[in-house]
């Protein structure tokens, strides 16, 4: 590839001329300064120099290489220093051209307190600070939900919350439908429970067979000293863990090992990930990693175990539906992240075999289902282009609704749809300020104005259509206002409820074309229309909630400068209440410690509006 291929006649001779042959990472920057590509390399000269090529480019890299007009350099000791400073990177500037996985949920754990007489069974997320035993991590908190109704029903420990235990003076309803042994009122001794316990631990830690061992022998000896109740709890409790070793157990597996297996189709990525952890599989989780176009299924799942398992928990093993390249580099990273060994196989036999390619199995569906739901997406929005007379299928469209309770609280929305559907993270509300209340056409202006405003001075993409919830004169508004902000390339459409105001009766107005769209309502393209509307409707409902919710929680002497926490304490005292407080006049409120004149006339303007 030439100078010329690059962005800006980039000077590659030179470039290279002063490159080292050491490990390290490279960042490509677009003409704007911002990260295109991140990548690392165990010898930087022979890497990048692979990109300026004369030939033998995927159409990916030669898209990327047209836009790149500059390039960094971080020289590093190693390759597996480069590895990790190349997935801090990602994460940091997240480059359009880098495989990117979006995956900042912390995973939940099965946590039992160590330092209580009668531990505690519980769901836990985040850091793992608290002292006691950690098991997992789950893929969801479904499956831990499951592990936990499965123990608290075979094995009766308790999972209450400390302060409802510490405040029982009689059983709850757990103990009578036996699902605990009521420790908080002593029905049951320590020596007792700390076996249940005991027994939880060994089934959480997969050694399912001493644990039956030892449930068959004291069912025996229960049965030799005539004590038949406890035999048949210890019946129920083998029979019980013996359907669970049916359906969780993973044959053949005692250790912790992660099935990951990728798939790639249509240019969209599916990861499957199942959790085993002990011999027992603790489910399944998918992941649709952000890929560019023409990337390779060994790619993404080289970018998805740096990516993921620098940030989670590492099992010991790792089996993948391809050769990596780098496997040997990630097991050295990942060894050294999780201070134990790990490591990555690829060919496998026998049961590992049918386990992969049951994760195999599970990605293909996944993703059919994804591509299924994109499909159809493209298909009402292909729709939506012929009954507007779009000369192109729209890519973006935002929704704007308004809520507020007869002028009280209001909140805009605006929502956002694309090819793939809703685009939550770009979602946004405003809390509409300085208008008169109820002043719907004020409340759209003002949120309209800051959403574009903001839009056109950050230089960002605008959508393609803009629906307004309302009639004409909200159109109207949307149209002044782009008016005032220069915007042509976006097209206004009005949503009203027709004169029925009943679903499938909607109107769209249209002050570009001049023109009112009556469309039928099978029409998929009005069931899209509908949908992105009921979307806004429903967002701006839930922020006008929230905020009248917290309006409502506060006090109106809060909202008065000069009226503290120590004020409003000396207030309520003096008056008995909030409601005294406004029925007092002038004076009486100077008579209150530390209210001077001019403040007692602002306290009482509040509650008047006299102001």
């Amino acid at each position: 590839m030439s100078d010329s291929d690059t962005g800006s006649g980039f000077d590659a001779s030179a470039f290279l001329r002063t490159l080292t042959n050491r490990p390290g990472v490279y960042r490509m920057l677009d003409a704007k300064g911002g990260v295109l590509y991140v990548g690392k390399a165990s010898n930087l000269k022979k890497r990048v120099s692979s990109y300026f090529r004369r030939s033998g480019l995927a159409p990916k890299t030669k898209a990327l290489m047209q836009q790149m007009v500059d390039m960094e350099i971080t020289v590093t000791h190693t390759e597996a220093e480069a590895l990790l400073l190349e997935n801090n990177l990602i994460k940091e500037y997240l480059p359009r051209y880098n495989i990117l996985l979006r995956d900042d949920k912390s995973y939940p754990w099965v946590y039992l307190s160590s330092e209580d007489e009668f531990p505690r069974l519980s769901l836990h997320r985040g850091a793992r600070r608290r002292k006691g035993r950690y098991f997992g991590p789950y893929p969801g908190a479904g499956a831990v939900r499951k592990s936990l109704h499965l123990l608290q029903k075979t094995f009766r420990v308790r999972q209450c919350e400390d302060s409802f235990f510490s405040n029982r003076s009689r059983p709850c309803l757990q103990y009578q439908i036996k699902r605990c042994t009521a420790p908080c009122v002593g029905l049951v001794s320590a020596e007792d429970y700390a076996e249940d316990v005991r027994h939880t631990v060994l089934f959480l830690e997969g050694r399912s067979s001493v644990l039956h061992d030892e449930l068959v022998q004291r069912m025996e000896q229960a049965a030799q000293r005539l004590d038949y109740e406890q035999a048949a709890v210890c019946r129920d409790q083998i029979a019980s863990l013996r359907r669970v070793q049916e359906s969780q157990h993973v044959s053949g597996e005692s250790g912790d090992l992660d099935i990951v297996a990728c798939v790639v189709a249509g240019g969209i990525a599916c990861v499957q990930v199942f959790f085993i952890r002990q011999g027992i599989n603790l489910g399944n989780k998918h992941f649709f990693p952000k890929i560019p176009a023409d990337s390779r299924l060994e790619e993404v799942l080289s970018a998805f175990i740096s990516q993921y398992y620098l940030t989670h928990t590492v099992p010991a093993r790792l089996l993948m539906n391809a050769a990596l390249a780098d496997a040997g580099l990630l097991g050295q990273v990942l060894s050294a992240h999780a201070g134990h060994r790990v490591t990555l196989s690829h060919s496998l036999r026998g049961e590992r075999a049918r386990w992969l390619q049951l994760g195999v199995a599970n990605a293909e569906q996944a993703l059919a289902a994804r591509l299924s739901s994109q499909a159809g997406m493209e298909k009402r929005l292909a729709l939506l282009q012929q009954v507007l007379e779009l000369d192109e299928l729209p890519e973006r469209i935002e929704c704007f609704d308004i809520s507020h309770t007869q002028g009280e609280g209001t909140v805009a929305s605006c929502v956002v749809f694309d090819r793939e559907g809703a685009r939550k993270s770009d979602y946004r509300r405003f809390g509409i300020r300085d208008i008169t209340g109820g002043d719907d056409y004020a409340a759209m202006q003002q949120a309209l104005l800051r959403r574009y405003t903001r839009l056109k001075k950050e230089e960002c993409r605008l959508p393609d259509i803009v629906l307004i919830d309302g009639g004409k004169g909200q159109v109207g508004i949307a149209k002044q206002v782009f008016e005032e902000l220069q915007i042509d390339e976006s097209l206004i459409v009005g949503v009203s409820k027709g004169p029925e105001r009943r679903p499938g009766m909607e109107i769209l107005h249209i002050p570009a074309q001049q023109r009112e769209l009556d469309l039928e309502g099978t029409s998929p393209a009005l069931h899209l229309i509908q949908q992105i509307r009921d979307e806004a409707h429903r967002f701006a409902i839930s922020g006008h909630r929230l905020k009248r919710g917290k309006a409502r929680r506060e006090s109106p002497l809060e909202s008065i400068p000069g009226v503290g926490p120590r004020r409003r304490q000396q207030l309520l005292k003096q008056f008995g209440g909030l409601q005294e407080v406004t029925r007092a006049g002038v004076e009486d409120l100077c008579k209150v410690p530390g209210i001077s004149r001019t403040l007692a006339q602002q306290i009482y303007d509040t509650f008047h509006g006299d102001n």
